[in-house]
């Protein structure tokens, strides 16, 4: 159980850690072309990072950047309530505060990821034929599984 319980937390420690790398580095789109990478924040363009985006100030990225911030929030929520529940709570209760607030994490990751995927991700006037999703995206994704799977294994187990 013991052996478990770490892993869970390691694994939750590095789903933080991967979300906060996915939603502050600027590669979720990359082009070979012009070697270019966008992500929520910037457009960099030969390794300068200091142009903003051309859709900037559109509504979408903008729920895309909040829910990324709220999935953020929300994992160190759920890492704190774990480790509070690891030493408070009874013999025999369950983890269900931790495992309801990494569930809304995951659904922030998916409304976010989903809104980015539709509206950005193969946008005709950023797609050229040598442009495919990085590595944020893709880390995002992975995330996404890693906190459902911590959110349910969060709900079924219980303290011994």
């Amino acid at each position: 159980m013991l052996v478990l319980l770490a892993g869970i937390f390691v694994v939750h420690i590095a789903t933080a850690i991967m979300l906060f790398v996915s939603t502050i580095s600027n590669v979720w789109m990359v082009s070979h072309d012009v070697k270019s990478s966008v992500g929520l924040w910037r457009n960099c363009t030969n390794g300068d990072c200091g142009g903003s985006l051309t859709y900037g100030n559109e509504d979408a990225l903008k729920a895309v950047q909040a829910f990324m911030i709220l999935s953020i929030i929300f994992s160190v929520i759920s890492l704190v309530v774990f480790v509070v529940q690891l030493f408070t709570m009874e013999k025999g209760n369950r983890f269900f505060l931790s495992g309801s607030t990494m569930l809304v994490c995951w659904f922030c990751i998916l409304v976010g990821v989903s809104i980015y995927t539709h509206h950005y991700a193969h946008r005709e006037m950023n797609v050229t034929s040598n442009d495919h999703q990085g590595y944020c995206f893709i880390l995002t994704w992975i995330c996404f599984c890693f906190s459902f799977i911590i959110g349910i294994l969060y709900m079924v187990l219980r303290k011994k």
